[in-house]
Parts: structure tokens; sequence; C-alpha cells
């Protein structure tokens, strides 16, 4: 086994479990009653006080960080900060994985290396043998644990609680049974064949997707204070996006990654937290929310599909509290899922949609896409280069893409296909950032 270490700056601990605290947001904001109803998608360009933003400077230094205040704020709490160290330990390297044509790699991710009660992220690498340098990456966040994306007996059982429509699951925990059952949704041999490599977690690993927040990041940071989890300061899909933050720490230091070219990638909900940890993090050059809907890529004030209400009211646990303010009143959200994909640019960011996933609003994605392109075009960027929404099978390949095929729900072999294409348009070249 190999292990490295990463230290960060120190971080306030928490007394009664020795773990970092939760980052809160530096200033409050009104409450949902006294903010003023917007029908329309809200302009990012516009801050809080009124005024426009008027330079390429004035959006990064001032208006972004608003932003990433308000999304924290009002829908998905605050994502907690960096761990005062990241210990990754490679368990297992085996280079005649898909018959000699990728290595798998397998490395555990300790926050607090000490701390037994503390989340441990196993990140599962699958890097082409045949590679003349640093290759790109997807960084992809999956539900049932890396066991069920390869039937190889090597890759270890995913050790946190699963959803019960999880297949080869016994009382929401993996078994042998669940192993390939995901394998056709998840090309490893085009991927690898194409050249980039595949980085992958469970999101069972940080916080477990059950509204109580006792298992995972949550429970661990509370510890015995539980002033330390409160609803408003929590949300499961922020503690996923940490997740992915912290992958991302360990894989700019892995030489054989190029981390300039790190994308995330999630289906559903998960693609809901690929776009808020790319958002949040501009060490991510790409982002992949595949069918990600309402509280991802849909407008919180869509008339098709989830609404606010109904998705506070299944996942009341994937938001902090002050997001069911707006379960009625959408419309009074500062911000809408157009500023969030605003927070990425000019980064390449690709909606993917289905024909028959009329819940996640495929027409709003692309309005929420429309709404984001005045930003991109701000910072120097070709933005959405489409007026309309394209027909089925059609890949709008822009800095701000877009993809709608025939069929339902899913994340399928021929998705990563369509996957694959936008990257290998977007990572030829790279946005600067200031």
């Amino acid at each position: 086994m190999t292990a490295f270490t990463h230290r960060f700056a120190p971080l306030a601990l928490a007394a009664a479990c020795g773990c970092a605290s939760h980052s809160l947001p530096p200033r409050a904001f009104p409450d949902a009653a006294r903010l003023p109803a917007q029908a329309t998608l809200p302009d990012p360009l516009i801050k809080m006080d009124g005024h426009r933003i008027k330079s390429r400077s004035e959006w990064f230094r001032q208006r972004r960080p608003e932003l990433k205040e308000l999304f924290a704020y009002y829908m998905y709490g605050p994502i907690p900060p960096k761990p005062a160290q990241l210990k990754a330990t490679v368990t297992g390297e085996h280079r005649d994985f898909l018959g000699g044509q990728a290595t798998l790699r397998l490395i555990t991710l300790e926050v607090a290396p000490h701390d037994p009660q503390a989340p441990r992220i196993d990140l599962m690498m699958i890097l082409p043998n045949h590679r003349p340098g640093p290759v790109p990456v997807f960084l992809a966040l999956n539900f049932w644990g890396n066991q069920a994306i390869s039937s190889d007996p090597r890759i270890p059982l995913t050790r946190g609680w699963l959803r019960g429509n999880c297949r080869g699951c016994t009382n929401n925990v993996a078994t042998d049974a669940a192993r390939g059952t995901q394998s056709d949704d998840w090309p490893l041999a085009e991927i690898v064949s194409r050249g980039y490599a595949l980085a992958t977690f469970c999101n069972a690993d940080l916080d477990a997707d059950r509204p109580d927040a006792s298992l995972g990041l949550y429970a661990w940071l509370a510890g015995n204070d539980p002033r330390r989890n409160t609803p408003a300061d929590r949300g499961t899909i922020a503690a996923w996006a940490w997740g992915f933050h912290r992958c991302v720490d360990y894989l700019v230091t892995d030489r054989d990654i190029d981390a300039k070219r790190i994308a995330t990638l999630g289906h559903s909900r998960n693609g809901k937290t690929a776009l808020l940890a790319a958002a949040f993090d501009e060490r991510i050059a790409m982002a992949f929310p595949h069918q990600a809907g309402c509280g991802g890529t849909a407008p919180s004030r869509g008339k098709i599909g989830e609404s606010v209400k109904a998705i506070n009211t299944r996942f009341p646990h994937w938001f902090n509290a002050r997001f069911k303010q707006f379960n009625d009143a959408p419309e009074r959200l500062p911000f809408d899922q157009n500023a969030l994909v605003a927070l990425c640019a000019p980064r390449p960011v690709l909606f993917s949609a289905a024909e028959e996933d009329q819940w996640a609003n495929p027409a709003g994605q692309f309005e929420v896409l429309q709404a984001a392109d005045p930003v991109y075009r701000f910072l120097g960027s070709p933005g959405l280069a489409a007026t309309e929404m394209p027909p089925p099978g059609k890949l709008i390949a822009s800095p701000l893409g877009y993809y709608i095929r025939a069929g339902k729900h899913s994340m399928t072999a021929a998705d990563w296909r369509v996957f694959l294409d936008f990257a290998d348009q977007h990572f030829r070249r790279q946005p600067k950032l200031p």
C-alpha cells in the first residue's frame, strides 16, 4: 500500500470529534417573504443591491462570491471546508484490468485518519495503459458503489448505506450480488480507448441518501454538539459536492492525471451534485450534469415537471431548511439555476436530457442555458450556440452545450459517447481564469 498525506491550512476543530467545523456564510440575507417576486429567471449580472456588473474583475471579485453565498444560504447549505489533512492510500493497483487495456487503481481518502467515525472515500480509478502522458479524467459520482460498475472481484464492496432500489443489496448494504449490476451503463473500455481516465466514488461514502442525517459527513461534523448539524446548515447534495472537492484535492497530485482537465459527472441527483461541485471549485474544468432536473439544471421557477415543493417534500434532506421557504413562492428566490451555471463560466458545461423525462423539464433546462449565456459572453466565451432546442440526437457542442435523446430518465453507454465527444472538443483548449 502507498500512502500520501495532503495538509491544508489549519481549521477550527469541533471539540467533540476533532473534526473540521462548518463554514457558515459570512452574512445573513432576508427571509423569503421579504424578497421581491420575479417571474423570470434573475439576471446573474445584477447584484443583490441592484448594481450591474460592468467588468470581468467585478464578476470574479464581487458577484461570483455573492452568488456562492446566496446558494449556500437559501438552497444547498454551506459546503463544509477542507479538512486539516487528507490521507490518500493506494490499496490496490492492477495493470491487467479490461484485458490489459487499463490499470485499476483503488484509493482510500481519509479526512481524519485517526478518527474511525470520519467518512472515507473509496475512489476507484481506471487509467488507460497506453498513455503518452497525464490524461484527462471524468470524476463521476455513482449511486450503488464501485462494485456495481464492474464485476471484477478485486473491487471492494461499498461500505455505506444504500437506498432500497440498489440491486444486489440486502438491508441497504451491498453484497457480492451487486457486482457488475450497472456495468452496461459505464462503457469502461470505450472511455479508456478514447484516452480518458475514470475516477468514481459512491455518494454513500459521504452521506447516506436519507432524511435523518445520522450517517455520514454531517453526523461526524456535529460530534456531540447538535448546534453543528442544524437543518439550515446542512444539505446532502452539499455533502456530496464536498466529496467531489476532496477527490479533486487528490487528483491534482496524481502524476497520471492532467490536473487542468478534470470533469465532474453525475446522473439525476448526482448530476445536481456534479454541477454544484464545479460551480464552487474552479479547479474543475468541465461539468456533465446529466438529467439533473429541479435543484440542478431545471429552473426552480419552471412550470413543467418537478417543483421546488415536490422535491423538498420527497427529499427534504437534499437542500437546507431555508430552501423550503420557497415551496410555494419560487419566484422569490434571488437567483435561479442559470446563476449556478454562470458560476462555472467560462468553463464548458453540457446539459443532457431525455424526451420522456418531462419530470426533469428538458425545455426548462434549455431555458436555463439561455439565461446563463449572457455571463459566458460577458466573459468572452461563445456560450450557447443555439437559439432553439435541438432535435433529439443532435449535440450542441458549444461551451454551453445541450443534448436531448429519445428515451427515459437513465444514463446509458450511448450517453457516454456524447460526453466523450463533448470532452474531445473542449479539452483541446482551456478557458483562462483570473
